[in-house]
């Protein structure tokens, strides 16, 4: 288990228009008797993780985005701590969106992400991401009117717009090398409100507590709905997306660290192949090295 994405491969939407939220129980760990034997995953995991980063970083042809949206509390930030703990953090870039400001307001709602895409060779973090334009402002449709949009485009068919957007957005991407996977941890309302309380109970959790979460509570149906419909859209062969469930953290770092190894491994990277000259090159500098002198470069390279 946890091998060549097996662990994964139940929460992958792999067939969107069938896809229904209510159908993974955000209680499952696929038979996964407790937290030793998902660390054991996870840490497999990481170690793969590095190994096939280096590769990426060193082929410098693909670039990785791993998406995460999810309900607060379901355990985003330290899934991507954990999951991540074992890459160069040179080759490795997160941002977490927050609500927009007045500059990103002023242009269309897939730039201040854009902006953000990480570069051939390295993986992008997005801690939420452009599809909370299409979760939260479709909860919060007030958000929607401080956009500034032309009164005749905000119409009932907006949210299949946007959504059509970014399916296509997504294609776009792939098609230049971005590669890209979208995770929904996909916690209970139930295990929500206990994480909630402690982080009242615990002191050392009060500061991560903010009373607007409890508060969106109240819209949870209305989120079900906007991440069904958002994920039902947009998952495809290209950009798909795992449902991860949440409710138990250790296993879901375990099966997201083994959807991201399996995705780097289908990318079949490796390094770069040292031709004759290359070689050649190299020889000269070993030689160099062990006699003590420095090596002599002209515009032709290595002399």
């Amino acid at each position: 288990m946890g091998k060549n994405g097996r662990l994964s491969r139940p929460y992958l939407v792999d067939n969107p228009g069938k896809f229904r939220l209510r159908n993974i129980d955000p209680d499952d760990t696929h038979g996964i008797e407790g937290e030793k034997q998902a660390l054991e995953i996870l840490q497999r995991g990481v170690d793969r993780l590095a190994e096939e980063q280096e590769k990426l970083y060193a082929d410098n042809s693909w670039a990785l985005l791993l998406v995460f949206q999810a309900m607060d509390a379901a355990g985003k930030d330290s899934t991507i701590k954990h999951v991540m703990s074992g890459v160069n953090p040179a080759g490795c870039q997160v941002h977490s969106f927050k609500a927009p400001n007045a500059e990103e307001l002023d242009h269309d709602f897939l730039w201040r992400c854009a902006k953000c895409l990480p570069e051939r060779g390295r993986i992008g973090v997005f801690n939420r991401s452009y599809y909370e334009e299409v979760l939260v402002v479709r909860v919060h449709d007030d958000f929607l009117l401080r956009q500034g949009l032309p009164e005749k485009l905000l119409t009932k068919k907006i949210w299949d717009e946007r959504l059509e957007d970014i399916a296509d957005w997504e294609k776009y991407l792939t098609r230049n090398g971005v590669a890209i996977l979208k995770f929904y941890l996909h916690v209970s309302k139930r295990e929500q409100r206990k994480r909630f309380l402690a982080r009242l109970d615990e002191s050392d959790k009060n500061w991560k507590f903010n009373a607007a979460d409890v508060k969106e509570r109240e819209h949870w149906d209305e989120y079900m709905e906007a991440y069904e419909s958002a994920i039902r859209a947009t998952s495809t062969k290209e950009a798909p997306w795992y449902v991860v469930p949440a409710d138990h953290k250790w296993f879901t770092r375990a099966v997201v660290a083994d959807a991201i190894v399996a995705r780097l491994k289908e990318m079949d990277l490796k390094f770069p192949v040292m031709n004759a000259e290359r070689l050649k090159d190299l020889e000269e500098s070993r030689r160099a090295l062990q006699n003590g002198r420095s090596v002599r470069r002209n515009k032709g390279g290595i002399d």
